[in-house]
């Protein structure tokens, strides 16, 4: 099986953490999250794993030929300049015909064999990985008509949705829906193969996920790996 981690982002919203360290290698207990979903993938059963670097890659690089892995092919694949979410598998010459792509700074016990079955057996183009989030508004919420009558309240309203996981599971056939030579991210893959019409599904996963991408969530996945790290692991 064949994954592309996707490393290459500049990791704005950890600043100053990611002045000198790229997002994948911020340690979580004892190692850094790329070290613990390297792990996960060679258990799950993958064996090809393309790392899609772009800002500070020596430094991924180096940390791959110092911790190797003998049961994955590890390669890198470099941007020069950021091509997005979904760019940069146009650098990739010998993507599988299903292949995963997940982000480089999530900590998950989603269980990635299951994820490319339900794929499989959908006849999947794409799935998507999904949890469900709550947002809470903290203040009453108001709604009126167009003469500004009020015709609503609610009081600090709940809502929830279906959120992608940033872990997808793809058919080759989508670079079709890819184009060369400019920045291309997920969202707007999505939108074009929903304008098509294309067999797109989410798959809702309710264990744990947590994207470590700011200040806090970073420092509530570094209490919690330590606290449940057999569950990522095992």
């Amino acid at each position: 099986m064949q994954a592309i981690i996707l490393a290459g982002g500049r990791g704005r919203r950890l600043l100053p953490y990611t002045t000198v360290l790229p997002k994948p290698l911020m340690p979580i207990g004892d190692h850094p999250i790329l070290e613990v979903i390297l792990r996960q993938l060679e258990r799950a059963g993958f064996d090809d794993v393309i790392i899609s670097t772009g800002y500070l890659h020596e430094l991924i690089q180096a940390y791959l030929a110092g911790n190797p892995h003998p049961g994955l092919r590890i390669r890198c694949s470099h941007e020069a300049e950021p091509r997005g979410t979904i760019g940069p598998l146009h650098l990739i010459p010998d993507l599988a015909g299903t292949f995963m792509v997940m982000n480089g700074d999530i900590l998950t016990d989603l269980d990635y064999r299951a994820l490319i079955r339900a794929h499989r057996e959908k006849g999947a183009l794409a799935t998507i990985a999904t949890c469900t989030r709550q947002v809470k508004v903290d203040f009453g919420v108001l709604e009126h008509d167009s003469d500004l009558r009020i015709r609503g309240f609610r009081e600090k309203p709940e809502y929830r949705f279906d959120v992608s996981m940033g872990i997808y599971v793809f058919q080759r056939e989508i670079l079709e829906r890819v184009p060369r030579g400019r920045p291309f991210g997920f969202d707007e893959l999505m939108l074009e193969m929903v304008r098509r019409g294309d067999p797109v599904f989410s798959y809702p996963f309710d264990g744990y996920w947590l994207d470590i991408g700011r200040p806090d969530d970073y420092a509530r996945a570094m209490e919690e790996f330590g606290e449940y790290r057999e569950r990522f692991l095992p």
